[in-house]
């Protein structure tokens, strides 16, 4: 394979698109916002649950999704991406939707359906599938396009990252737990059909071009 320029990719795969990202501080701003809204949302869901408050639950969710909106913007922007810093942000995401879906869970027990099946596919399918660009010589998921275009769009294209998210909460909120497990097992289809791309198509692919 001939060097590609534009993309940064090399003749082989498995290294980074930009070795000086990749051997980047780990001591960045985008690292620091990704404790710091670790740090103040998972206290915030447990005050949720222990003071039986809709409003510090809100809060826990706010600091979340603007925070890890907020790490990759800076990020990126700072020119910060760092393979640690990629799997840190995928280990705390799990860290703040696990203690927010508790407190959900216990102000309002009728959500538990759907954020349980949200829970199974986020913290077990949807965290091995994440870590997956590990092996595969991309800085994070985000330049998974750089390996599989149609897993990127299912899983890290910004509209999907959205949804994958917050679609299921918003609609827990809304009173719609039906609708919410719908889409939450919806979402679980996506993750295995994305899994089974991973391990039928992506994987023997790149092993043939490692020869």
């Amino acid at each position: 394979m001939t060097e590609d320029r534009r993309s940064g990719v090399g003749a082989d795969l498995h290294s980074p698109p930009d070795s000086r990202l990749a051997r980047a501080s780990t001591r960045t701003v985008a690292n620091g916002i990704t404790l710091l809204r670790t740090g103040i949302s998972v206290p915030l869901s447990i005050v949720a649950i222990h003071e039986n408050s809709w409003a510090w639950l809100v809060a826990a969710y706010l600091v979340y999704w603007i925070g890890d909106i907020a790490d990759g913007w800076f990020a990126r922007r700072l020119q910060q991406e760092t393979v640690v810093g990629a799997v840190l942000d995928i280990v705390c995401d799990r860290a703040c939707t696990t203690l927010a879906a508790a407190a959900f869970i216990h102000l309002e027990p009728a959500a538990s359906l759907p954020l349980a099946i949200f829970l199974l596919q986020f913290c077990v399918v949807d965290m091995m599938l994440s870590l997956a660009f590990l092996p595969l010589g991309v800085i994070s998921p985000n330049y998974f396009h750089r390996v599989d275009q149609r897993i990127y769009d299912l899983n890290w294209s910004p509209p999907a990252k959205a949804l994958n998210t917050s679609l299921v909460v918003i609609a827990a909120v809304a009173g719609q737990f039906e609708v919410a497990a719908l889409i939450a097992l919806a979402l679980l289809g996506v993750k295995l059909f994305s899994t089974h791309r991973l391990l039928t198509v992506v994987w023997p692919r790149q092993s043939t071009q490692a020869r």
